[in-house]
């Protein structure tokens, strides 16, 4: 095979391999706006159930998907005796924990997680309790289903979670608990006195659009480049085309025999 074919060759299979790489990326560019429509979608529905008006707790859809981020109220009397420690919550750039209380309604053998909100602690575990007991007997906030991974206990301190789940609160009381617990709202700042409550969470629609335009513009340099390649491999081999002149026609030119 000769060189003019091998680099002929060569050239080709750089821009068939660019053209498949800008297909990839020009697919993986509409797979990140798939996923921002269905971000959008997702924020839609929560916003609705946000601005919707709140009921009682046992009003809730049995599905925790379905009722996730609904408005809600828990009316009862609040167990702080079993009160249960979220540990290395840092909120603001502070240290602290969140209070996640049992509420037992009358009639009602199933308790309702409140998570009433942050409180500062140094080493982010422990806080004097009492302090923060509040007499409150009605939480409204919004639902939340517990983490589907695997919770855990600072070691020795079954009140103290270190990662929240369903399982972990539940072997810490003596007493059946709903599937999903309850975000308190109220005044977010941080003081010396009283309970932060958490805020809702903001429902951005991530980093997806972004991600799109750089996987268009990697398929587009793919293009470009393979396109500037194919254009000066054939201004090299136009310039090799070119007859050189022979040393009697050089000289002939130059007036010398």
């Amino acid at each position: 095979m000769s060189v003019d074919r091998r680099s002929g060759a060569g050239l080709w299979l750089f821009v068939a391999l660019a053209a498949i790489a800008a297909a990839i990326f020009i697919r993986l560019g509409f797979w990140q706006l798939h996923r921002l429509a269905e971000r959008r979608a997702s924020n839609a529905i929560i916003a609705s159930r946000l601005d919707s008006t709140a009921v009682d707790a046992a009003a809730l859809p049995r599905d925790t998907a379905l009722a996730r981020f609904r408005r809600v109220r828990v009316t009862g009397a609040p167990d702080y005796a079993h009160e249960l420690i979220f540990a290395a919550r840092s909120y603001r750039g502070s240290p602290g924990v969140e209070l996640l209380t049992p509420v037992r309604s009358s009639g009602r053998d199933t308790a309702v997680i409140v998570d009433r909100g942050w409180v500062y602690a140094p080493d982010g575990a422990t806080i004097d309790s009492v302090k923060w007991r509040e007499p409150d007997t009605t939480f409204a906030g919004y639902v939340e289903e517990f983490p589907s991974t695997a919770g855990a206990t600072y070691a020795g301190h079954p009140s103290i979670i270190s990662r929240l789940s369903y399982a972990v609160v539940s072997r810490a009381l003596p007493y059946p608990v709903a599937p999903i617990y309850v975000v308190e709202l109220g005044d977010s700042a941080i003081a010396a006195n009283r309970v932060a409550r958490l805020s809702i969470p903001p429902l951005d629609e991530g980093p997806h659009f972004n991600y799109a335009i750089q996987w268009f513009a990697f398929a587009a340099v793919s293009l470009a480049g393979a396109a500037v390649v194919v254009r000066q491999s054939r201004q090299g081999r136009t310039a090799t085309l070119v007859p050189l002149p022979r040393p009697s026609e050089r000289g002939a030119r130059d007036g010398t025999s």
